[in-house]
């Protein structure tokens, strides 16, 4: 196999892996609709056993229609704008307001909300309560982070029906996306009491229909479902298809970990304290929307008070805050399977952020730096591609002279190349060390948050999203073309000509991907046309004289 046989080969396989993964995600079960029934949320029958045994909760939630409406408290930071219902007291509607809506850049994203039946839920689970159909009281307080506080609270209290008095608290602390949840139970009975918290996350399993980026295009969509983590098994997602068919297959008790609703740039977790006994339980209620819960158990002694507190990561997957708010928690950054590059890749793009203050320069200097580490092993291939151009009338010759005898013909090549000192495999392997590299930093720019609206200049306001005029794919396309026209022909015309075509049928690609991507394969392109022009003008002058035959 010639070196354009074999380029043709890696082109062809990188394409059939991206038409893989649209099919994969075309045939990929969707959730089912979501009919309009009581939204129940069961829990478990046998939550995870305590130090002392709590009481057994019911099998259900109340199922019957809940009151009219509750209170909506508003509560904002510097950071995020929140909305909690006092019926229930539940998270409702979670406004980040550092970053701007896909679709309309004028607003703040909503993460959190009714669209998709999103919310952050938490209480007592069985018949007692309280629970998030609860009516739950608001106390007087501040509803907004004021200049030179850390922190702002919101009190809630309610009665459950065994007569426990449960306060609910939110701590919203400000340059943080973590919300402290902390549940208090005052047993003033005489009998101990066992009671199980909850911490639930609902959502009805659709991906956003508004973005304008290209995390679809080709197969490409980010997870977005359900995931544990625990120690034992690390980092286990959990499709909405899985559950439409009943399953659920993550580690069901724990004492470390946390659960989380993941989708494209952002992530919801609770996350319990380590060392606690927690229950992680999935399922699709009969409502149609999902639910993920972990199950915390609670003993109260006869006239005494027992707490629990579980902080919720709600907003973006911005890497240091992951890491700083619970560990393994940036594993939710969907880097695809080769994340192992792009773990590194994306550590040498923030560097270079921090250098140049702008991600397009970043990735610019990140692709001159790969560069450089490839550039003993480019030269080597350029210089093989250099003596391939020169003896190519001397191939063109043997074909033509052993036209009806395959074998000769093969021998008298492969003897040729024996006498010139020729790898016919040598002009490949720049193209299969940076298809790795290449895959890896389409998923680092599909992924990557900090590349979300990350402008570069003129005409690019975005990334991660599609060049709008198509400029850097075109001037993309034209490097592909002069660097084919700068290797040698192949002497059969049939490959010659299909070399002539692919750079046009491969570019095409390049018009669906993330503007920084294509910047980063220009500017590889321009500098390995720069880096093969000059290995070839050096054997153009010093060519040995039987190479002139």
């Amino acid at each position: 196999m010639d070196t354009q046989r074999l380029i043709l080969l890696v082109i062809f396989s990188f394409s059939l892996l991206m038409l893989w993964e649209a099919w994969e995600k075309e045939k990929r079960p969707k959730p089912a609709p979501s009919p309009a029934t009581a939204q129940g949320v069961p829990v478990p029958e046998k939550p995870v056993a305590a130090a002392a045994p709590a009481a057994k909760p019911s099998a259900a939630m109340p199922e019957g229609a809940s009151p009219a409406k509750g209170e909506i408290v508003r509560i904002s930071t510097d950071l995020i704008a929140v909305e909690v219902d006092t019926l229930g007291g539940t998270l409702k509607r979670v406004e980040l307001l550092r970053h701007k809506d896909s679709k309309d850049l004028s607003r703040s994203l909503v993460l959190l909300g009714p669209e998709h039946h999103y919310e952050a839920q938490s209480g007592l689970a069985g018949e007692g309560g309280p629970n998030h159909r609860t009516f739950w009281r608001a106390e007087p307080g501040e509803r907004a982070l004021a200049a030179g506080r850390d922190e702002v609270t919101l009190v809630l209290s309610a009665t459950g029906k065994d007569g426990a008095q449960v306060r609910k608290t939110y701590t919203f602390k400000r340059d943080s996306y973590v919300i402290d949840v902390a549940l208090e139970v005052q047993n003033a009975g005489s009998a101990p009491l066992g009671a199980y918290a909850y911490f639930q996350l609902t959502h009805d399993g659709k991906p956003e229909t508004n973005t304008n980026t290209v995390a679809e295009t080709f197969g490409a969509q980010s997870f977005i479902g359900f995931a544990v983590y625990t120690d034992e098994r690390k980092f286990e997602k959990v499709y909405p298809s899985d559950l439409d068919k009943g399953r659920s297959d993550h580690v069901k008790q724990a004492t470390n970990g946390w659960l989380a609703f993941v989708q494209h740039y952002f992530v919801s977790a609770w996350l319990p304290p380590q060392g606690v006994p927690r229950d992680y339980v999935t399922e699709k209620r009969p409502d149609g929307i999902y639910a993920a819960r972990a199950m915390v158990p609670l003993n109260v002694a006869a006239g005494s008070s027992a707490a629990v507190k579980v902080p919720l990561y709600v907003g973006p997957q911005e890497q240091r805050r992951l890491q700083a708010a619970a560990p393994g928690l940036d594993l939710v950054v969907d880097y695809g399977w080769l994340a192992i590059i792009a773990w590194p890749l994306f550590w040498l793009l923030e560097k270079f952020h921090a250098l140049s203050g702008n991600w397009g320069v970043a990735i610019i200097l990140l692709t001159v730096l790969i560069k450089i580490v490839f550039f003993p092993l480019s030269a080597a291939s350029y210089k093989s591609m250099a003596k391939m151009k020169l003896i190519t009338p001397r191939l063109t010759k043997l074909r033509e002279m052993y036209a009806h005898d395959r074998q000769k013909m093969n021998q008298a090549m492969m003897e040729l190349y024996k006498t010139e000192k020729i790898n016919p495999l040598g002009g490949c392997f720049p193209i299969l060390v940076q298809i790795p590299v290449f895959i890896a930093l389409y998923w680092v720019l599909l992924a990557a948050i900090e590349l979300r609206h990350a402008p570069f200049m003129l005409w690019i306001k975005d990334l991660s999203a599609l060049d709008p005029y198509y400029v850097l794919p075109i001037l993309m396309t034209a490097t592909m073309v002069l660097q084919t026209r700068m290797n040698p022909v192949p002497p059969d015309p049939v490959q010659a000509r299909v070399m002539q075509i692919m750079p046009f049928v491969f570019s095409i690609f390049f018009f669906f991907f993330p503007a920084g991507l294509v910047l980063y394969w220009l500017v590889n392109n321009i500098l390995s046309i720069a880096q093969q022009w000059q290995i070839q003008r050096m054997f153009d002058r010093d060519k040995p004289a039987h190479a002139k035959r």
